[in-house]
C-alpha cells in the first residue's frame, strides 16, 4: 500500500511539473504574439514607484460624505529633460526658397523684417538618360585618331549606371525590398527592366565584389577578438521537393575593427565555422551552443560567454520562480550598471573598475547559484537557468581579463536583425549560391552600419573603382577607408 501511494504521488508531481511547463509555454507564445519583445526588468529599488496605496484610498473613501466639497488641488511635476523639442532639419541640405508677398500693394512700404518657416520636403526619385560623349580627333599625316577613354564600369556595357546598381542592392539588402517590388516601382516611372536582367546584374556584381568580401573575411579572421553567432535562413534546394532547406548565416564580429562578416553554411554542425575558427587565436565570445566548445577549448584561445544570454534564461524563469529569478536579475543588472559607468574609461581603468566592483558581484552570485541549484528541479526553468550559468561560469568571468572585452554579444545580435527583417519580406534565398551572395552584401552593409558610413554612398564609390583597383590594396575600399564624394554620380559631376 505504501509503495502504491508513493507511485501515485510521484506521477502526480510529474503531472504538476508538466502542467507548469505547458502553462509557461502558452504564456510565452502569447507574449511572442501579443506582448512586448523587450526583456525589461525593474528591481526592488523601483518598487515604491509601482505600488499604489489602495488601502489608504479606501480608508479615505470611508470618511467621505455624499455632499459635494470644493477643494483646491496643486501639484508639481518634473519636466522631462530628455525631450529634445522639435526635430532639427540638417544644415547641409540644399535650400529651396519660396517667397510669398502680401496681397496688399507694398510699393511705398518699408520692409522691417520677414517671417521664415522651415519645412522638410523631398523630390521624388527620377530617372534620366546619361550620355557620355567622347569626341574623336584625327592625327596629322594619317597617323590615326585619338579619343577619350570611357571611365571604368563595374559591368561592361551594362544598361544601368553605378548609382542605379547601388540603389537596387541597398534597397534589397538594407531596406529589404524584394526585386519584384522594385520592378513594380520602376514601371510606375515608365522603366521596364526584365527580372532576369536585374538578377544578372546582381550575380555579376557579386562576382566582382567577391575579392573585396574575401579581404574583409581575412581581416576579421586574423583579429585577436571576435564574437560569433548564427541565425537560420530558408533556401530553395532542387533536391528537396515541396519544402525549403534550413541553412544558417554564421556571423563574425570584430569589436576592435568594427567589422562584421556573414558566412552562409548549409548546416549548423561543428564543421560549419571551421573555415573561420580553425586557426583562430585570441578571445572568442559566443553563446552556450556546444559547437563552439571545441574551438574555445584550444590552448591559444580564451573563450568568453555572453551575460545577455545568461540573463535571458533567468528572465524566462521569472513567471515560474519569481523570487530566485529576480534575485539573479538584480545582480546581473548591477554588472550592467558598472559597464555603463566604465563606458567612457580607458581600457586599463575599465579593467580596474571591473575587478573592484564587478568581481565581488559575480562571486556573490556564483555562491548563491551553487546553493540554490540544490533546491530546484533540474528541468524547471530556474533549474535550466542555473545549469546554463554553471556550465559557462568560467567563460562568463573571462571578460574581466581585459578592458577591451565586452560583457555580452549584443552588438553581433544587432547585426543579425537585418536578416530577420529580410526573411519576412523575401522569405527565402533562391539557391545556396544566392544565400552566400546575400551573406556577402550583409557583410558590406553591416560593416557600414557599425562604422557610421552611409551604405549607398559607399557602394556607389566602390562600384566606380573596384573593376580597376589593385587586388593587394583592396583594404583601401573598406568602409571608413575609401574617400566618398559628396554627390552620388556614375562618372564625375553631373
Amino acid at each position: 500500500m505504501q509503495s502504491e501511494y508513493k507511485k501515485v504521488q510521484s506521477e502526480y508531481e510529474k503531472a504538476q511539473t508538466e502542467v507548469t511547463r505547458l502553462t509557461f509555454m502558452v504564456k510565452k507564445l502569447q507574449g511572442m504574439l501579443f506582448g512586448s519583445k523587450r526583456e525589461r526588468f525593474e528591481n526592488d529599488a523601483h518598487a515604491d514607484q509601482l505600488n499604489l496605496p489602495f488601502e489608504e484610498l479606501e480608508a479615505k473613501n470611508e470618511n467621505t460624505t455624499d455632499s459635494p466639497v470644493k477643494e483646491t488641488i496643486t501639484y508639481s511635476r518634473d519636466k522631462n529633460k530628455n525631450h529634445k523639442g522639435r526635430n532639427r532639419i540638417p544644415d547641409d541640405l540644399p535650400v529651396h526658397e519660396i517667397r510669398i508677398e502680401p496681397l496688399e500693394d507694398t510699393t511705398d512700404l518699408v520692409k522691417i523684417g520677414e517671417e521664415r518657416t522651415e519645412i522638410l520636403e523631398m523630390a521624388p526619385a527620377k530617372f534620366f538618360k546619361l550620355v557620355i560623349v567622347r569626341p574623336k580627333y584625327a592625327l596629322p599625316n594619317g597617323e590615326g585618331i585619338v579619343c577619350g577613354n570611357i571611365p571604368s564600369r563595374p559591368i561592361d556595357k551594362c544598361l544601368a549606371g553605378n548609382v542605379l546598381l547601388a540603389f537596387i542592392l541597398i534597397s534589397k539588402y538594407v531596406d529589404h525590398l524584394p526585386l519584384y517590388r522594385q520592378q513594380q516601382i520602376f514601371k510606375r516611372y515608365g522603366i521596364h527592366i526584365a527580372p532576369s536582367t536585374i538578377d544578372g546584374w546582381i550575380a555579376q556584381l557579386g562576382t566582382l565584389l567577391e575579392p573585396l568580401y574575401n579581404a574583409m573575411v581575412n581581416v576579421v579572421k586574423k583579429d585577436g577578438y571576435i564574437q560569433v553567432d548564427e541565425t537560420p535562413t530558408r533556401v530553395l534546394d532542387k533536391t528537396k521537393k515541396g519544402k525549403c532547406h534550413r541553412g544558417y548565416y554564421w556571423v563574425y564580429h570584430s569589436p576592435p575593427k568594427k567589422m562584421v562578416v556573414f558566412d552562409y553554411q548549409p548546416g549548423r554542425g561543428k564543421n560549419a565555422p571551421r573555415n573561420m575558427l580553425e586557426d583562430f587565436k585570441g578571445y572568442l565570445q559566443t553563446d552556450g551552443y556546444q559547437v563552439y566548445t571545441q574551438y574555445g577549448n584550444k590552448n591559444d584561445v580564451t573563450h568568453l560567454a555572453c551575460w545577455a544570454h545568461a540573463r535571458r534564461y533567468f528572465f524566462e524563469a521569472k513567471d515560474q520562480d519569481k523570487d530566485r529569478a529576480e534575485y539573479a536579475l538584480a545582480r546581473i543588472q548591477k554588472l550592467y550598471a558598472i559597464e555603463r559607468e566604465a563606458e567612457s574609461m580607458t581600457s586599463e581603468a575599465r579593467k580596474e573598475l571591473r575587478l573592484e566592483k564587478s568581481l565581488p558581484v559575480i562571486n556573490e552570485l556564483g555562491k548563491w547559484i551553487a546553493e540554490e541549484n540544490k533546491k530546484v528541479l533540474p528541468k524547471s526553468l530556474i533549474g535550466k537557468a542555473f545549469a546554463y550559468a554553471i556550465n559557462l561560469w568560467d567563460q562568463l568571468q573571462n571578460f574581466l581579463k581585459s578592458g577591451e572585452l565586452l560583457i555580452d554579444n549584443n552588438l553581433i545580435e544587432n547585426s543579425i536583425r537585418p536578416n530577420a527583417l529580410g526573411r519576412k519580406n523575401y522569405l527565402f534565398a533562391g539557391s545556396h549560391e544566392g544565400a552566400q551572395r546575400t551573406a556577402m552584401f550583409y557583410t558590406f552593409t553591416g560593416t557600414c552600419k557599425m562604422q557610421g558610413v552611409e551604405p549607398m554612398a559607399w557602394l556607389t564609390a566602390v562600384l566606380g573603382k573596384i573593376a580597376d583597383h589593385p587586388v593587394n590594396k583592396l583594404f583601401e575600399l573598406f568602409p571608413g577607408n575609401i574617400d566618398i564624394p559628396e554627390k552620388l554620380t556614375s562618372f564625375g559631376e553631373l
